[in-house]
């Protein structure tokens, strides 16, 4: 008799369990939870926009209950600064991370393409470029990738051609043309629909500076 009440007790304890797993699934919460509202807004504002997507949209892309997204980012801005501070990384170049060759300015500035110091997804990357100019955080990120390519540009021009350093003016110029190129080159092939090839622009730069 007690081993069938225990029988009867086990069945009937089970649905409970199996109840409680999908509530906690339907939640949407978990360790990945943040990671997959992240995912879904770099998607989302790489796409549509920032201000064009709304938390909602978020939410129901992520999977998550719209509350969640709010647990983790009280505002919608939030989200837009969490991406730019975990998902774009802009390193500073080591003095020695380009080697100058003496004479040779487009080879040079092609080894400083291959050291582009933005580590960011194609997403983030037209997240950069669209909201800069209207989210802070954004433009300081961006602000800093502009200064160190610009800077590293400059510095491996002058190390290549070292006649050439009393005309700062058209050195400025080249350098700032070629971090320009560097940075906006996805999106510049968008525009026009072909391939920005830094090694060519590197070729056309040198000559213009009579290396």
């Amino acid at each position: 008799m007690r081993a069938s009440r225990r029988r009867r007790s086990a069945r009937g304890s089970a649905p409970a369990t199996q109840e409680r797993r999908p509530r906690a699934q339907a939640n949407g919460d978990g360790p990945d939870a943040r990671t997959r509202i992240l995912d879904a807004a770099e998607a989302l504002f790489a796409e549509r926009g920032y201000d064009a997507t709304s938390t909602a949209r978020i939410a129901r892309q992520a999977g998550v209950p719209k509350g969640l997204v709010f647990h983790y980012f009280p505002q919608k801005i939030d989200v837009l600064v969490a991406l730019v501070d975990e998902r774009t990384l802009v390193e500073e170049l080591p003095e020695d991370a380009v080697e100058a060759l003496p004479g040779d300015p487009a080879g040079t500035l092609s080894r400083l393409a291959r050291r582009f110091p933005l580590r960011a997804s194609p997403a983030m990357r037209r997240i950069l470029f669209r909201e800069a100019g209207t989210h802070r955080s954004v433009g300081e990120r961006l602000g800093r990738l502009n200064g160190e390519v610009f800077r590293r540009a400059r510095r491996a021009l002058e190390l290549a051609l070292p006649g050439a350093r009393g005309d700062q003016a058209r050195l400025e110029v080249a350098a700032a043309t070629f971090a320009a190129v560097l940075i906006y080159q996805e999106n510049l092939a968008q525009l026009s629909g072909q391939h920005v090839d830094p090694d060519a622009v590197a070729e056309l730069i040198a000559r213009a500076l009579g290396g």
